[in-house]
């Protein structure tokens, strides 16, 4: 038979309760979890008094995806990646666009076995040269980022997290350690829309962006889904944009995606794509250098731009890279470096 430590893997990242419970410290949503239980996230639960990761090793499937898809238009464009992720999160949002995993069980979802070694393996045969975290929230299985990362940093493989940055200020140090590139969900710049519909607060989200930006060497892009009449008046849009800038610089990409109708808001038109179209022209106009919109057809917008020439450097079409017309990280026409890794 099995012991627990064989079956599943022994959690990081918690402490016994008062009340004889387990608290978990992963993330800021503190889950006080009963013998039996699981947390918010479904996968780390308290087993005979003892945290476990019910969803170390066992992912939901693999892809190999453009690095465009995650998206990340400026590390290592044109390049393929190794994406994968487990069930359930620690978020709550009402507009998940992946929730047929995010939202599932590990018992109940079609999940496979995969040592970190295996990981890197699979990277190798298909020579891919980064690998992401993705699909649900990697923080969740942080202690498989952590196996896998240390692996294939050593290997030489990039490491990508796709996350919406809601994890606790101590366990994160340990979660990014061999993380080199991170897509964060910036989902709104209101605390209303994260309390309302994500079951989360914006500020410890905006903390994660500050300590990646200003303590870590990790490259960073960031995703804005916008969804009709909850995050996308011009007002919040400036806002968030002036944020950015004044905290993170601005040479940080920002990604204006197209919301679909999905989960728990069917009701709720897609996004126009005039809607992203005037959210990118208003980031240029508050100094974000390089601005892009995603989920929908729009070759401009997904084009990215020398900020001193306005010379074409990468065209891309949907998720493909068109042209590269960059000089090692150079506009081919002023010679401007371009922020990212080229």
């Amino acid at each position: 038979m099995q012991s627990l430590e064989e079956k599943y893997y022994p959690a990081k990242w918690w402490e016994q309760a008062p009340n004889g419970k387990i608290l978990c410290t992963l993330c800021p949503r503190y889950c006080t979890i009963g013998e039996g239980q699981a947390g918010f996230c479904f996968i780390r639960q308290n087993i005979g008094g003892s945290l476990y990761s019910v969803g170390y090793g066992r992912p939901t499937g693999f892809a190999i995806d453009p690095i465009e898809k995650k998206p990340l238009n400026h590390f290592l464009p044109g390049s393929e990646i190794l994406s994968f992720g487990t069930a359930g999160c620690n978020l709550g949002c009402k507009f998940c666009q992946n929730w047929s995993t995010s939202k599932a069980r590990i018992d109940t979802n079609n999940s496979i076995y995969a040592t970190p070694e295996d990981v890197i393996q699979i990277a190798k045969k298909y020579k891919t040269p980064s690998i992401a975290y993705t699909y649900n929230d990697p923080v969740i299985f942080g202690e498989y980022v952590i196996d896998v990362s240390k692996i294939a940093r050593q290997n030489g493989i990039n490491n990508v997290m796709v996350t919406a940055g809601y994890i606790d200020k101590n366990a994160r140090k340990d979660v990014f350690r061999h993380i080199d590139a991170a897509n964060v969900d910036l989902k709104a710049f209101t605390e209303k829309f994260y309390h309302n519909l994500t079951f989360s607060h914006i500020t410890d989200v905006l903390e994660t962006l500050i300590w990646l930006k200003k303590e870590t060497g990790i490259w960073i892009e960031i995703t804005n889904l916008i969804i009709p009449d909850e995050n996308d008046s011009d007002d919040e849009i400036r806002k968030m944009c002036d944020w950015i800038v004044e905290n993170l610089g601005d040479e940080v990409p920002l990604h204006f995606t197209a919301f679909h109708p999905d989960f728990k808001m069917i009701d709720k038109p897609g996004t126009p794509q005039s809607t992203l179209s005037k959210a990118r022209s208003i980031s240029k106009s508050r100094g974000i250098k390089y601005c892009y919109t995603g989920n929908v057809h729009d070759i401009d917008g997904q084009t990215t731009y020398c900020p001193y020439c306005n010379s074409k450097l990468i065209s891309r079409n949907w998720h493909s890279v068109i042209s590269n017309k960059l000089r090692e990280g150079h506009c081919y026409n002023c010679g401007l470096m371009i922020a990212g890794k080229f």
